[in-house]
């Protein structure tokens, strides 16, 4: 593929794309799912009274406005929070319920519990709903693609940090000749990296957050996990180097000794 068509592709490309439309997109699904199912993880508070408890119910994000000293709150702009050092924010309104004993004191109360930055021409910015003309009037640069904070009248951008996609198996071969199988485990909002390393000698060593230093053997682990015929027919593959190593490992460490002994 020559320069000329790179740059015809690239185009193409940009003309429906910005640099920017993946942190916008995620910024998006955080206000819309994100924060909602964090609310939902937790579902209530307990409290030190004996019985009660507060139910915590949805999660209501606002457009970005600002409380003026004298004439309450109001809606702001980008320009504006920049000239006046602002931050531009919204106001998070969370429904909560009085529990006590098992049961609803009251229906649920909309209570203010804080503030939002919100990014630059995401959905709930003002300026992601405006026309070119009305972004000239409004102060803004009609070909900024936002993407970025305001943060007490200063742009600020989340720097993007390369990691492992979660609950997928990546298999690596190390520098030492040993295999590594790694995962990043996540349900909710916790989140663990585990690891499965196969020794030049075939032996093969789980280790994760809790575990010991220098690893637990896999087969153990497994049996306390699930049943050995699982773990046999787990194993029970066409492939003559797995085979080998199993019956290497069941023989290093018997399926017959006690397993939670490892652990």
């Amino acid at each position: 593929m020559d320069n000329e068509t790179n740059d015809l592709l690239l185009q193409a490309y940009f003309k429906d794309n910005s640099l920017v439309k993946q942190q916008i997109e995620s910024f998006n699904m955080f206000i819309e799912k994100g924060l909602q199912s964090i609310i939902d993880e937790v579902g209530a508070i307990k409290t030190n009274v004996e019985g009660f408890e507060i139910k915590l119910g949805k999660i209501k994000v606002e457009p970005p406005r600002y409380y003026e000293l004298k004439g309450g709150y109001r809606y702001i702009l980008p320009s504006e929070a920049r000239l006046r050092n602002l931050t531009y924010a919204s106001p998070l309104f969370l429904e909560m319920t009085p529990i006590h004993h098992g049961i609803e004191k009251s229906g649920p109360v909309e209570v203010f519990i804080g503030e939002l930055p919100i990014m630059v021409k995401s959905n709930l910015c003002h300026l992601s709903k405006m026309s070119r003309n009305e972004l000239i009037e409004a102060g803004e640069d009609p070909l900024d693609p936002g993407g970025y904070f305001i943060i007490n009248g200063s742009e600020r951008v989340l720097v993007s940090l390369e990691d492992l996609v979660t609950n997928k198996i990546l298999v690596t071969k190390e520098k030492n000749n040993e295999i590594l199988a790694k995962v990043f485990s996540a349900v909710g909002t916790f989140r663990a990296k585990c690891t499965v390393r196969r020794t030049k000698e075939g032996k093969w060593i789980l280790s994760f957050p809790s575990s010991p230093q220098s690893g637990l053997p896999l087969l153990p682990v497994l049996k306390v996990l699930t049943s050995e015929k699982k773990i046999k027919e787990l194993f029970n593959m066409d492939i003559l180097e797995v085979q080998n190593d199993f019956l290497y490992n069941e023989h290093v460490f018997s399926l017959e000794e006690d397993a939670k002994d490892w652990l």
